[in-house]
């Protein structure tokens, strides 16, 4: 069986992941969805996995004023309005079944949580803020626990198969900005493997891949707000 999804890069962190029936939004803070939220005919999902702004922006929470069987998955500490049947907040570790998603949340090494779901055959992990966080001007017993807590995360992680990851390459992070990328790819071997997390600074998607030319996972590289992806997943 060949699965299809359409990828669109939406900014920093935010994507757009469209397959047969299933529209999923992970991460949104800036970028053009609202015509597809109202007008399209697919199922409707969208993510956030912590409550830094550049992650999360309220408004998302007005689109179900025109879909309102729109599903939101946020992370626990996210704060909403009130309780409504189509919010679930995901503690790490929990999972949930919602329509044709199957969806376990991992924990962060910042704030929040990790995704990983499962949806029409296709396996997705969108990192969040989970990172190997190695700033070069943290105290060296920092660094050991950057280190420490990124690690276990992965070992969480290992067993579980990975088609599309969307992970931190940080340019703020200065020669350190793909420690964890690289770490990451080496330890879980996702298929394909999509940088984010950058901001205003696309020119590190050159370096990153270049720096990756012999890796397993196929790097893809998105520069341009709006730009999308159509890949084929062999099952």
């Amino acid at each position: 069986m060949i699965s299809s999804i359409r990828i669109k890069y939406l900014y920093h962190s935010g994507f757009l992941v469209e397959s047969d029936k299933n529209l999923l939004i992970f991460d949104y803070y800036q970028g053009h969805v609202e015509s597809l939220v109202k007008e399209g005919s697919k199922n409707i999902f969208v993510f956030s996995s912590h409550s830094h702004p550049d992650h999360f922006n309220p408004v998302i929470l007005e689109w179900q004023e025109d879909k309102p069987n729109i599903q939101y998955i946020l992370s626990y500490e996210i704060k909403v309005p009130q309780p409504l049947k189509n919010i679930h907040r995901l503690f790490p570790d929990e999972t949930i079944e919602i329509g044709d998603l199957k969806i376990k949340a991992y924990d962060s090494t910042d704030i929040g949580v990790s995704f990983l779901v499962q949806v029409e055959g296709i396996r997705l992990f969108h990192a969040g803020d989970l990172n190997w966080w190695y700033w070069s001007g943290d105290t060296p017993q920092g660094m050991m626990q950057a280190e420490r807590d990124f690690k276990e995360e992965v070992e969480a992680i290992k067993g579980e198969k990975i088609d599309l990851a969307f992970f931190p390459v940080d340019p703020r992070l200065e020669e350190n900005y793909s420690a964890g990328a690289e770490y990451f790819i080496k330890e879980l071997n996702p298929r394909f493997f999509i940088p984010m997390h950058f901001a205003d600074t696309p020119e590190i998607m050159e370096k990153f891949e270049d720096r990756m030319k012999d890796s397993p996972s196929k790097i893809l590289k998105f520069t341009e707000k709006g730009q999308e992806f159509d890949i084929t997943i062999p099952s």
